[in-house]
């Protein structure tokens, strides 16, 4: 491949995830939070969405999500969308914004400590299973009840984290009214969270919902941070 058909595709690459940013941010409602989900992508790719203003990137390996933050500008705020072992948590303590994927009181108490153990407090979003497929992670409306339960009987184990709101992934299906029953289903529950009382551990304001196939949906259902990768970047 000649130097020049290398740089003409840089350019078009360049200019096609900044044409997709723009495109994206000028559809989403002010209330809207983008996270640009950049997992398996270069940093060179990332390093475009931040050039053209993107600030918030959401990863869901931590040892990928280590590297880049360790190569990228200090003022990205780094979102862990993916699923969480207890034995990786120490290594994104440290520079992790928000876990969203939390779906269980054993990882909650686990972020905790070692967030404690930095003297800083991470911000986490409780993810909720809405989907048919068993394949997806998250607690049911019982398990949520449970974890807030404890929370409120115990505040102080839970003193280094801070629930925000809650995340849910919708079913792999091109049924949109199944898809609009979970997402409203989720907005209920989220509803309902917000009639607790908040506490310095329970402050809801988040619900994360939404990808690249199904996130105007999610929108108009009452999402207000949504997950794209594959419209900004392109498939993987």
């Amino acid at each position: 491949m000649s130097c020049d058909l290398k740089i003409r595709q840089y350019e078009n690459l360049k200019m096609n995830i900044e044409q997709n940013l723009t495109r994206i941010k000028s559809n989403l409602p002010k209330n809207v939070t983008l996270v640009a989900v950049s997992k398996t992508k270069p940093v060179a790719d990332l390093m475009e969405a931040y050039e053209a203003g993107q600030r918030i990137f959401g990863e869901n390996k931590v040892q990928e999500m280590t590297e880049k933050w360790e190569q990228m500008p200090k003022d990205i705020e780094w979102h862990m969308i993916g699923h969480v072992q207890t034995n990786k948590v120490k290594y994104m303590i440290p520079y992790v914004k928000l876990i969203h994927g939390v779906d269980s009181l054993k990882l909650l108490k686990e972020i905790n400590r070692l967030a404690k153990r930095w003297r800083k407090t991470v911000d986490c979003l409780l993810q909720i299973h809405i989907a048919e497929e068993e394949t997806k992670f998250g607690l049911d409306e019982k398990e949520l009840e449970e974890v807030l339960k404890q929370i409120n009987i115990d505040g102080s184990e839970f003193e280094n984290i801070r629930i925000v709101g809650l995340m849910g992934m919708a079913t792999f299906t091109d049924n949109q009214e199944q898809i609009k029953r979970e997402f409203l289903h989720l907005k209920s529950i989220f509803e309902n969270l917000l009639n607790q009382p908040t506490t310095q551990n329970l402050q809801p304001t988040t619900l994360s919902m939404g990808m690249s196939g199904d996130y105007q949906l999610a929108i108009d259902c009452g999402s207000n941070m949504v997950r794209i990768g594959s419209s900004i970047f392109g498939t993987r």
